[in-house]
């Protein structure tokens, strides 16, 4: 393994940088390879284009008929794009992407073939749903699942393959991927946004919502991280002692770009333009080799299918320039780790953002309308929006003083905190002009200034406003962005249902008018959801006290968080908005508490054998060299030897003990692991590892570490901290 190190290293320095030339403009090549509106109206009758565009924009099906003009036209333009063949991409409940490839071929006898590609191929396929996570939807032996085209999300071509995006559901009918009760969430919000925005504008008949992510990521050099056996089967370091330079200098943070991270970052922009994702904010991160990129916001469906499809491709590229990446949300300890903020909003399609500020009087109402609401969805529905984004890699994350903490809470900022403080205090429930003048001073006044950032940011708080969105900060950089965007779109969904059964009963009462009621309810719902916002540091002793008081949950551990998916509340949410029923919501809790488990149970594994196999027999080739020094000190200077053995005596010691503290831990973690093991129950055996099996892991690296520091550089067999940070 030394050897396997020191190769890697050397490795390091022949690498040079690719240069990509950036001879055209990315507006020239943004969406070359999606089968976009302007390609559609190229390829596409008129009926066939118009029949795509209603889908997209009204939700309405496509005739078998017309799919087989479709899937011509889209195959015409995938051959003169040189694609070979087609798959429907999707996306499985195991995180990651997956696709099945058919050739645009056929035979048809005599020894001739032509390229086939039909409707029914378009609409429908049928691929092995056998092996992908189901949480007891489907027996092991029922292998039949469909995949469905989605056309709210176009097509695109990658490599020489035509990629349709697809819902994934199984024979009985029930959801096995992320996106299907995502889209069902949006139109949930939608209809429900609408029916609000009715209130304040008669001609609203579409609310989206977007989603802007934010990825982080680490580059590391592709040869160094395959000499880490933790980072090539766990995506983190499991061991590795604290490089003397790490970000306490706050050097790399916006600094400039290395040239090698550059030429990787350039190529892959360049894929991402062709590819239709509007990437457009790059930049250094905290810590070191640790980067992020931002597109410009999109609907939250194709934003998520961006996101996804660009971790797939921020690999390939990699490659290209002989890196790793790393979205593991804490691949590094005592440095930062990574997130993924989702930034939302809702928008109209009257071009309006329902959580931007107006000028009038009218528009300030539906603004606070949409806002407070959305801070009440969230104080209601906190521990579930904590499950949304709860992982065995986020853990390590949350909490961590550079993520927000475990704690759910909004922050808005001084001016906004104001402003609600005195619409509260209003103490009628109907506005009089006086008060209706008023809340135009008080709003028009006041929330301009937010826009123009002069309300300071929150990096702890994991539920931020920031000016015209709410940023969701504790989504960890691994996360598919589908599985919180579903929480958030429905609880809010639902609170704004609330909302408006809450004015209409006090409209049909004849007690007030519109305006009025629409105040009232808002008021109480200020007093209601106060608990929620909190301004201060998340990171401190004193807010966990603090939170504990106002009766918000503190999970701090998946298997804590979890469980809220699969309380009655949440159950009876998501069922009666359609999003999912109780089979699909218990199948995702049994899916992600088994993951967690599996997870805990691989870096067990690794990190037992690291430690055993590596590190070990390291420290006992280095301690018998000390060993044969002293003797030969012995047989030079004789009695006085002990005096010139001192320090080599010393460090024989406490490389004995840190041995017998690795051996004692792994041996102890190793029958814990078994013990868990014996448990048929996920839940119980998700609790076991994580409090029985996990809390092991440091006291053994706590060994290992020190044995880095003791022995000789030349033998330690794992690439350092201060190599996979600090070689670029």
């Amino acid at each position: 393994m030394a050897t396997l190190r020191f190769h890697a290293l050397k490795q390091v320095h022949r690498h040079k940088p690719i240069h990509i030339e950036e001879k055209v403009r990315r507006s020239e090549i943004f969406g070359a390879n999606v089968f976009n509106e302007t390609t559609m109206r190229q390829y596409l009758t008129k009926e066939a284009f118009q029949s795509v565009m209603d889908a997209i924009s009204k939700g309405s099906k496509i005739d078998r008929s017309i799919a087989d003009h479709i899937s011509t036209g889209m195959k015409e333009w995938a051959i003169s794009k040189n694609a070979t063949h087609y798959t429907h991409w999707f996306q499985p409940l195991t995180g990651a992407t997956a696709e099945k490839h058919d050739a645009f071929f056929e035979t048809i006898g005599s020894g001739l073939a032509i390229e086939k590609f039909e409707g029914g191929q378009l609409v429908q396929q049928e691929p092995d749903a056998s092996s992908f996570p189901n949480g007891g939807i489907r027996n092991t032996f029922e292998a039949r699942g469909y995949t469905a085209w989605d056309p709210t999300s176009p097509a695109f071509i990658y490599g020489t393959t035509l990629c349709i995006p697809t819902v994934f559901v199984a024979y009985t009918g029930e959801a096995l991927d992320y996106k299907t009760p995502l889209l069902r969430a949006l139109q949930a919000v939608d209809s429900a946004a609408v029916a609000v925005c009715k209130y304040f504008d008669k001609n609203v008949k579409k609310v989206n919502a977007s989603l802007g992510w934010e990825q982080e990521y680490f580059l590391i050099d592709s040869g160094l991280a395959m000499s880490r056996p933790d980072i090539v089967l766990t995506g983190r370091t499991l061991l590795g002692h604290s490089a003397a330079k790490g970000q306490q200098l706050d050097d790399h943070y916006f600094g400039t770009i290395p040239n090698r991270a550059m030429a990787f970052m350039r190529d892959l922009e360049t894929e991402s333009m062709l590819l239709g994702i509007p990437v457009k904010t790059r930049h250094n991160e905290v810590a070191p080799n640790q980067f992020e990129l931002a597109p410009i916001y999109e609907e939250a469906n194709l934003a998520v299918d961006h996101n996804s499809l660009l971790m797939d491709v921020m690999d390939k590229i990699a490659g290209r320039h002989n890196f790793k990446v790393l979205f593991h949300e804490k691949p590094f300890a005592g440095v930062n780790g990574s997130g993924k903020h989702n930034n939302w909003s809702l928008s109209t399609n009257t071009g309006i953002n329902l959580l931007s500020p107006g000028k009038t009087p009218m528009s300030n109402l539906q603004f606070l309308t949409f806002f407070i609401n959305t801070i009440k969805a969230v104080y209601d529905n906190e521990e579930l929006l904590r499950a949304s984004i709860a992982s065995a890699s986020n853990d390590h994350r949350l909490g961590a003083n550079e993520a927000p903490p475990a704690i759910i809470s909004v922050f808005i900022g001084a001016q906004l905190t104001k402003v609600l403080n005195e619409l509260e205090n209003v103490t009628d429930g109907k506005l009089s002009p006086q008060e209706k003048t008023d809340l135009k001073l008080n709003v028009v006044g006041k929330i301009p200034d937010v826009l123009l950032d002069n309300t300071d940011r929150n990096r702890t708080s994991p539920f931020a406003f920031t000016g015209n969105k709410f940023e969701f900060r504790a989504v960890g950089s691994t996360a598919n962005c589908a599985n919180p965007m579903t929480v958030l779109n429905s609880i809010v969904a639902q609170q704004l249902i609330d909302f408006r059964e809450e004015v209409e009963g006090l409209i049909s009462e004849k007690t007030m008018k519109k305006d009025d009621a629409i105040f009232n309810v808002l008021r109480e719902y200020i007093k209601a959801s106060k608990n929620i916002l909190f301004e201060g540091n998340g990171y401190g002793d004193e807010w966990e006290k603090e939170a504990k008081k106002r009766g918000l949950s503190n999970n701090k551990t998946t298997p804590e968080a979890l469980k809220a998916k699969v309380s009655k509340k949440a159950i009876r949410l998501f069922e009666e908005l359609g999003v999912m029923n109780k089979v699909e919501s218990e199948a995702r809790y049994e899916i992600e508490v088994e993951e967690y488990a599996l997870r805990i149970q691989i870096e067990g594994r690794v990190l037992a054998d690291i430690a055993r196999n590596h590190v070990v027999p390291t420290a006992v080739k280095y301690q018998n060299i000390l060993i044969e020094n002293v003797k030969g000190l012995k047989e030079i200077y004789g009695a006085s030897f002990k005096k010139l053995a001192k320090e080599q005596l010393n460090l024989i010691e406490q490389i004995s003990s840190h041995i017998e503290g690795i051996n004692s831990k792994v041996t102890k973690m190793t029958d814990e692991r078994k013990k868990a093991n014996t448990v048929e129950n996920l839940e119980k055996k998700a609790h076991l590892y994580c409090n029985k099996v996990k809390p092991l892991f440091e006291d053994i690296r706590y060994h290992c570490d020190k044995l880095e520091l003791l022995v000789d550089d030349e033998l330690w067999p794992l690439t350092k901290y201060r190599e996979l940070l600090f070689t670029y």
